[in-house]
Order: structure tokens, then sequence, then C-alpha cells
């Protein structure tokens, strides 16, 4: 092995390595965990958010009491050793994997007791009716149980830690939305930026791993549920370059909102933060999603995922305002600095557009618009248009559908960064790195 290698764990033949095949097993071992720790995480968030429901159906007006307070809570809660569990989790673990050799500020962002603090707090955010995701914090609780496990198993150094954290996070959103080729795209194109060959075998197989146990306990089922949409060519194909530019430009509006209401430096937003302080914005967050909700029939709360089935399915008890009710409800909920991320939140709001779209394009299935405007608004968020396409795709379990899809991925991020330049996730991380220079500088 030449003396340059990053990681030089043997001196014979790496197949036959025990340093390696230790490497495996516990890379093995720790994908079925956060593979079972994501479904328990799953069947935990259904269960808070039915509870929830029921209050809701007891009398619509409860939210306007639980909500602010549930909110302030999460908020007092996360102000301190927590802190790290704010928001969707996923620009932790991108911060923590760019600075790999800085092991206090990993640990900061990875630790197991953040890893648990974010599932107990995503689940009690559900619980008071929240408008957030479980996929972007089992991101962040499989980084962090990944990263526990590598130092248990005795791989202390930095690098092999990162790997451990990235392979832990790509695992967790396989298993969230059961489509384990999600998983490695996503650790690809958002988690590292960039993707290590000698690396890619590890990472493979771990997420692999995480999906076939998923497979196994839960069932080979689509998120969505199976669907055979077509898109025939001709005039149907109008339909691409329409829910491309509205999904992009409606992905980038979200992404400019989040950031500019959670910039304590914000013209507008800043001074209100420090006037109110982090609880009492938490609480006002609270409030006004409460409001929509009143307006809503109740519609905004949770992930959005049985309104978007709804909506997919044609059923019509979802109002003409639900794509934006919902944005305004997922922004409230992130500018609030809770834990919770923002995947299955912005898959509703993209069948909401897709559904307001669909009769202004007369030669195309309302079925297939909406598909379009879910995957196009996920790339408008995220920038990220290989892991939203391959995410869409495999949540409807619907080859036909590749090519429309990825055209309509690359076209909303392209229109994305008319509004916002740096994807979002990248954008949070830049901010976590730049808080931890500010910490170093008095030091040096």
């Amino acid at each position: 092995m030449e003396s340059g290698s990053r990681l030089p764990l043997s001196d014979g033949n790496p197949l036959f390595s025990s340093r390696q095949w230790q490497r495996r097993i516990a890379l093995w071992t720790g994908a079925i965990v956060v593979a079972l720790v994501a479904m328990l995480f799953a069947r935990g968030t259904d269960w808070t958010y039915s509870l929830f429901t029921r209050l809701l159906a007891h009398s619509r007006y409860w939210p306007l009491l639980i909500t602010p307070l549930g909110f302030a809570l999460l908020a007092w809660l996360t102000s301190g050793a927590l802190r790290a569990t704010r928001g969707s989790g996923i620009p932790q673990v991108i911060a923590a994997v760019a600075r790999e050799d800085d092991a206090p500020f990993r640990e900061r962002l990875l630790s197991l007791p953040v890893a648990l603090g974010k599932l107990a707090l995503t689940l009690f955010a559900m619980l008071v009716g929240a408008s957030v995701g479980r996929e972007g914090p089992s991101v962040h609780v499989g980084a962090g149980l990944m990263a526990w496990f590598a130092r248990r198993s005795g791989f202390r150094d930095s690098a092999s830690v990162s790997r451990f954290a990235l392979a832990g996070g790509a695992a967790g959103i396989a298993a969230a939305f059961n489509a384990p080729l999600a998983g490695v795209m996503f650790a690809i194109e958002e988690l590292a930026g960039a993707f290590e060959h000698r690396f890619s075998g590890a990472l493979l197989t771990t997420v692999m791993i995480g999906g076939v146990v998923s497979l196994g306990l839960v069932g080979d089922y689509a998120y969505f549920g199976k669907m055979t949409t077509a898109l025939p060519l001709g005039a149907a194909w109008l339909a691409v370059p329409v829910m491309g530019i509205a999904g992009g430009l409606a992905g980038g509006a979200f992404s400019r909102a989040i950031l500019y209401t959670t910039d304590s430096t914000a013209r507008l937003v800043g001074p209100l933060r420090r006037g109110l302080t982090p609880i009492g914005f938490a609480a006002v967050c609270g409030l006004i999603l409460a409001l929509l909700g009143l307006a809503s029939h109740g519609t905004v709360y949770g992930t959005g995922y049985a309104q978007a089935r709804e909506i997919i399915a044609g059923h019509h008890t979802i109002g003409a305002l639900y794509g934006l009710d919902k944005w305004l409800a997922n922004v409230v909920s992130y500018a609030a600095g809770i834990p919770g991320g923002i995947f299955s939140p912005a898959l509703a709001v993209g069948a909401g557009l897709g559904a307001n779209l669909a009769p202004l394009l007369p030669h195309t299935s309302a079925t297939a618009v909406i598909l379009l405007g879910m995957s196009a608004y996920l790339a408008g968020v995220t920038q990220a248009p290989l892991t939203s396409a391959v995410i869409s795709m495999e949540l409807t379990d619907n080859p036909n559908f590749v090519l429309p899809i990825m055209a309509s991925c690359l076209i909303a991020r392209t229109c994305s960064t008319l509004l916002c330049k740096t994807p979002v996730y990248r954008a949070l991380a830049e901010r976590l790195l730049r808080e931890r220079e500010s910490e170093l500088k008095p030091r040096q």
C-alpha cells in the first residue's frame, strides 16, 4: 500500500485483511441497527401524530393552545446541550463530515445523546402538530448512531468516523423511504458532495443492507403506492417544463424563506427573534401554524403524507389552497427552530402545486402532473435533482416515468437557483461551520 493512502488498514491484501473485515462487519451491523431504529421511528411518528389528530377531532381549537406551548417547550429543550437537534439534521451531518478533523465539533453534532434527542424531540414535534417530516431526522439519527458505532468498534480516527456517519445517514434515508437507491444517491449528492472511490463499495453495501432489513420487515411497498402513469410523447410533455419551472421557483422561494427566517442577522426577522427570545419566537410560530390549521380545516399539520395520497388518488376533499397553506406551514415550522425535516412536507406541497396546475394542462393526466409537481418541487427545495428524481421514482415504483421526472427535476434545479443561489442544506451547514470558526478564533 502506498504511503500516501488515507486509510492504511493493512500491509497485505485488503480483501483478506482482518481490519477490513472488522470494518465491514461493523458497517453491516450498524446498518441493521440504523434500519431498525428508522422503522421504529416511522411507527413512532405515526403513533404520536395520531394522538394529535384525536385531539383535533375533539376540537379544532385545541392547537391554538397546544401547538404554541409545544413549540416553546421544544425551543427551550434545544437551547442547551441539545441545540444540535434543531431543524432537519442534514446540515449537521454535512458540517460534521466537512470538518472531519475537528473531533469536538463532530461529537457535538453527532453524539449519541444528540441522536437519541433528535428522535425523541421530533416525535414530540409531531405530537403538537408541527408541519415536519421524519426523513431528515432519520439521516441525523442514522449518522449519529453509526458515528458512535464506529468509535465503539475501534475506528476512532477522524476519516473512519466520518465515513461511518456518511453511511449511517444514507442508510437512514433509505430505510425511511424504503428506497435504497435514493439513499446511495443522497449520500453522493447531498452529504458528501464528492464521492470517494475507496469507500463506494462499503457505502453501497451498507445502504443496501439497510434497505433489505426494511424490505424484510415491512414488505415490498412503494411509499405512495405503485403507479403506472406514463407520459406519451407529444402535447403531454408540455407538463414537464411547466412543472419544472413552477416547482423550481416555488422550491427556491421556500429555501430562501427558511434561510431568511432562521437568520438572526436578517433585517426584519433578526430584531423580532432577539426581542421575543427564541422561546417566544417559537411560540409565535406555533400560533401562526395553529391559525393556518384553522383556516385549512386541519390539513396543514404533520408530514402531509395522507393529504398527498388523497391528491394523487384524485379525491377532492383537500382544499384548492392546500399547496400554499402547506408551504406556509412548513416555513413557520422550520423558522421556529424545532426538530423536524422537510422531505415529506415538501412532497405534499408539490402534490398541491400539481393539483392546482393540472387543469391548465388538459393534454396530460392529472396524476402525471401531480407526480411531476412533487418531484420538481422537491428538487427545487434541495437543488439535488438526481436524489429527487430517484426518490420520486422509488416512492411510486413507476419506471415508465423516469425521463419526465428526471427532466422536470433538472429544470427545477436551474429555476431554483434564480431565487436561492446555494442549496439550502449546504447554506445551513455553512452557517454551522462559520459559527465554529467564530468559536475557534479567540483561541488562535
